[in-house]
């Protein structure tokens, strides 16, 4: 089986001084990391926890919106 792949938004917030990684196709899937690459394991990390706790309440999951081009 293929692991899905979501889009990610990336975008650093000077008020909170990090980088925040947001994962819209999954409701409330948002993570951060003080440098760009630590929000983008970070957001790997969530979207784990968030696919295996919609699995284990029996909730749907999304497929991903953007698929690019082949």
């Amino acid at each position: 089986m293929n692991e899905p792949h979501y889009h990610t938004n990336l975008f650093w917030s000077d008020e909170d001084n990090l980088w925040i990684a947001d994962v819209p196709d999954l409701r409330r899937c948002m993570t951060h990391g003080a440098s760009r690459a630590e929000a983008i394991r970070n957001a790997a990390e969530a979207i784990e926890g968030w696919i295996e706790t919609a699995r284990d309440s029996g909730l749907e999951i999304p497929e991903p919106r953007y698929r690019p081009a082949i």
